[in-house]
């Protein structure tokens, strides 16, 4: 599973997968009128804008092109994932992406929500802020919200000695899972970590800690199918929305088929105690 940055030459993939969601999916919640503005508003001029500021971004699986989304500063739009692969977790993969890059530069995440999709972001902890009801031309009515989720930059003092974390979330080419547990320590600005459990038979991490309380470090571990996996990862500390430490995560195998991959893990009470946001973790093969 690869996340791509969108190029000019893929404005007509990119258009297929906004164009064919919203005909297939949203006639189930909203008249024609509504239907039709929805594909008007992202036309080809509008998704090539995008795409030539750097905004547009796509996911692959096994070859095929399965959805996308817009980032532009703080706000996450258009966000599509084809109908025939929804269910499986892509929808989380894109969202995800997106937090991550929003919370390296900002404490807030905002979109605006049809009713489609506006069971799947209060899940994932967006709340609603405003409701937005506009008449279209033939005068159907568009109902949206504007939902935000906040997280909080943590203090650069923040020291990882002696702290326990555990996976709430994981990319399907990761090797986590709920039962994994990482052991923090820290001296100065060097950091180390032993983690283990799950898919993980025995796995180390070494980095260095910025001021602002980021890490940068590679690791290495051994899995129950006897593979040695090494990789590195660039780790951003957040105050949650439930007053949690969380680090968002965003990685790179260095070997097998080096690609990338985001996940979150969370301080955790003890080693035996993962609290888990999400439920889904993807089977490993």
């Amino acid at each position: 599973m690869k996340m791509i940055k969108a190029k000019k030459d893929n404005l007509d993939l990119i258009e297929n997968i906004v164009v064919t969601t919203i005909a297939e999916v949203y006639p189930k919640y909203y008249p024609s009128g509504v239907v039709d503005f929805f594909i008007n508003h992202h036309n080809k001029q509008n998704i090539n804008a995008d795409i030539e500021n750097g905004m547009v971004y796509y996911l692959i699986d096994h070859e095929s092109a399965v959805g996308t989304v817009t980032i532009k500063e703080n706000n996450i739009n258009r966000l599509f994932v084809l109908p025939e692969f929804q269910g499986n977790g892509y929808g989380t993969t894109l969202l995800e992406f997106a937090e991550n890059r929003i919370f390296r530069t900002y404490e807030e995440a905002s979109l605006h929500v049809s009713l489609a999709a506006k069971h799947i972001y209060l899940k994932h902890g967006y709340k609603e802020m405003e409701y937005h009801r506009a008449r279209t031309e033939n005068g159907d009515y568009l109902c949206v919200d504007v939902m935000k989720k906040k997280v909080h930059k943590v203090s650069s003092k923040i020291n990882y000695d002696g702290r326990i974390f555990g996976p709430i979330n994981n990319s399907e080419n990761g090797e986590l899972d709920d039962q994994t547990v990482f052991s923090y320590h820290q001296k100065d600005n060097v950091m180390w970590a032993e983690y283990t459990g799950g898919y993980i038979i025995k796995g180390t991490m070494i980095g260095k800690v910025a001021t602002n309380g980021e890490l940068d470090f590679t690791y290495q571990h051994i899995n129950t199918s006897g593979k040695i996996r090494i990789g590195k990862c660039h780790s951003n500390p957040v105050i949650s929305t439930d007053g949690k430490l969380e680090m968002h995560e965003q990685w790179q195998w260095m070997n097998g088929d080096c690609s990338k991959g985001y996940s979150v893990v969370v301080e955790q009470k003890g080693p035996h105690k993962i609290e888990r946001k999400i439920s889904d973790f993807s089977e490993k093969h």
